[in-house]
């Protein structure tokens, strides 16, 4: 009698880290929706174990208000920037946003620290040359509409490769090999998102709808390009 070989189960899925409730993933969740990929939270703040890496098939990192040396506060982070950094040297695809981009550079040794003056609200990063012709973030303009809400910035990790900047903070968006990116900005902000954060913003921080409807077209053309290329490796 001929053996019945053992079916493979593919177990692998797309992890979103979240550190905060009201930072989650947007348009990011859109998007891989529309592409029929299925996306499972992560709720670290709530007490939720990190993932094993042969668990992964790709991994978000997403936005928070703690910096990434706040581990005896949230002593989840070494374990997270340990991740992370397993997942680029495996050639997982990586999507870091903000604090996720800060722990995407202290994962690949790189310096943390505080930046001249915080940058919060609608604004702008221009691309670099490398930028501009980027899979993920290039195309016909070389400025792009984003969210900003930081008050730290990074040394560029070892073989990173620059993709945008602001006047305020040169060091916006990096890529890591093939399928690595941090994002110093949000281009995942969407209506409900936006709601999300209003009560959290600070006082003055206002985003038009005007603003939020470009950021949205800007991040959706983003996310799309992201899990296009992720998914072809």
């Amino acid at each position: 009698m001929e053996a019945t070989l053992p079916q493979v189960i593919e177990e692998r899925t797309w992890r979103v880290l979240m550190h905060v409730p009201f930072e989650g993933p947007g348009l990011i969740s859109e998007v891989a929706g529309e592409r029929g990929l299925a996306i499972d939270l992560c709720r670290l703040y709530d007490g939720e174990l990190l993932p094993a890496l042969d668990e992964l098939r790709g991994l978000v990192v997403m936005g928070g208000p703690m910096g990434v040396t706040d581990i005896e506060a949230h002593p989840y982070l070494a374990g997270e920037r340990e991740l992370i950094a397993d997942a680029i040297e495996r050639q997982i695809p990586v999507l870091g946003v903000c604090l996720g981009a800060q722990l995407m550079a202290a994962g690949m040794r790189a310096e943390v620290y505080a930046g001249a003056r915080e940058e919060i609200g609608a604004g702008t990063v221009t691309l670099t040359a490398e930028g501009r012709s980027d899979p993920v973030l290039g195309g016909d303009e070389p400025v792009l509409p984003v969210v900003h809400w930081h008050g730290e910035t990074f040394d560029l990790p070892e073989g990173a490769v620059l993709l945008a900047s602001s006047e305020a903070y040169p060091h916006q968006a990096f890529r890591i090999g093939r399928s690595a990116y941090g994002l110093q900005f949000h281009v995942e902000v969407n209506q409900a998102l936006h709601s999300d954060w209003r009560e959290h913003l600070p006082s003055g921080v206002h985003i038009s709808r005007s603003a939020l409807a470009q950021i949205e077209l800007a991040g959706h053309r983003i996310l799309n390009s992201f899990f296009e290329l992720a998914t072809s490796l």
